[in-house]
């Protein structure tokens, strides 16, 4: 009996299994408040934040480690593989302690760039074990790795006010879990996509608008490892297309990817820190986070949501569903980003 049946054979284990890692993030957060503030780990008001008081930062570190320790667990129960050990557990401690570091100190540009790098490599090396992303051949290694601290960026660069990247990995995990089970994927990443739905849903009750703490970098560049770690293990696997990630992601690939084009173009210095997102525009000509955040949430329960259950429900159309999802993104995106604030 594998994992998946002896945890989730019922809904009743799923339920009790979520509540668990829920209230234990629950608990975890409001220890780490108390220490942030003690130790004066906060996020100051500055030219490119948009809230206005200092609040506890790097609470990411939370529901990684969390994470990260069950990977350990189930690990040493035998219900994981080395390889999934490997990626994401320990290259997800590794990513969450850059983060973390990162938080406290503020590690230059530069240094930032290598270590992303190399948790690249980290990723790549051991992907090496699944046999069909060793048919993909060699030469699109470093595309992989840009992939990956694209992805990495992308999800820190989207995680500029309040609920907006929580809320996006909460929606991201439960489409994933539901794709899961409708198609009775057996997949051992079943238990990791709870797992993280758990840990960032408790977290979320902290961050939503108007958030009592941030997630930091310790989380964001942990979730955009992350992330881009369950993007090519399903994708080599063949148990996703990477058009469904596609939609999944609708709105942050379209968010993230015109801001840069368009930032490319309009701004002298386009790779210094920001605020010219879309999400960023409209959350201070709404002058709400709230609204922002709320808006995107809503977009990806009522549009991108049933778009990523058609990819694999019928997968014919799935090109024509990754069409739909990421044009009004883009549309969004191109009106409020750098355009807007170039103007």
């Amino acid at each position: 009996m594998n994992f998946g049946e002896l945890i989730f054979g019922s809904v009743i284990n799923i339920f009790l299994f979520f509540t668990f890692i829920f209230i234990l993030n629950l608990l975890g957060v409001l220890v780490y408040r108390k220490i942030a503030i003690s130790f004066k780990i906060l996020a100051y008001p500055n030219f490119r934040t948009l809230h206005e008081l200092s609040i506890p930062r790097g609470g990411g570190i939370v529901f990684s480690s969390i994470f990260v320790i069950g990977v350990f667990v189930l690990w040493y129960m035998n219900y994981v593989s080395n390889n999934l050990l490997f990626i994401l557990g320990l290259g997800g401690a590794l990513a969450t302690l850059f983060g973390f570091i990162d938080d406290i100190f503020n590690i230059r540009a530069s240094y930032k760039l290598i270590i992303q790098v190399c948790l690249g490599i980290w990723l790549i090396y051991w992907l090496s074990g699944i046999p069909k992303f060793n048919e993909i051949g060699i030469i699109t290694i470093p595309i992989f790795i840009i992939f990956i601290v694209w992805m990495i960026n992308a999800y820190n660069f989207m995680d500029g006010i309040g609920g907006m990247v929580v809320s996006g990995a909460f929606y991201v995990t439960g489409t994933l879990t539901l794709i899961m089970l409708i198609t009775n994927n057996s997949s051992e990443l079943l238990v990791f996509y709870i797992l993280l739905m758990a840990s960032v849903g408790a977290f979320m009750i902290f961050n939503w608008p108007p958030a009592s703490i941030f997630m930091g970098d310790s989380g964001s560049i942990f979730l955009g490892y992350l992330f881009g770690s369950f993007i090519l293990i399903t994708v080599a696997r063949g148990e996703l297309s990477l058009w469904t990630w596609v939609v999944i992601f609708g709105y942050f690939f379209a968010d993230t990817t015109v801001t840069q084009i368009a930032r490319f173009i309009l701004v002298k210095k386009y790779y210094i820190a920001h605020r010219s997102h879309a999400y960023q525009n409209l959350a201070r000509i709404l002058d709400s986070h709230l609204k922002v955040t709320g808006g995107v949430t809503i977009y990806h329960i009522i549009w991108l949501l049933p778009l990523s259950l058609w990819t694999v429900l019928q997968p014919d159309m799935e090109k024509i569903a990754a069409f739909l999802a990421v044009v009004p993104g883009l549309a969004i995106s191109y009106k409020y980003g750098p355009v807007l604030s170039s103007s």
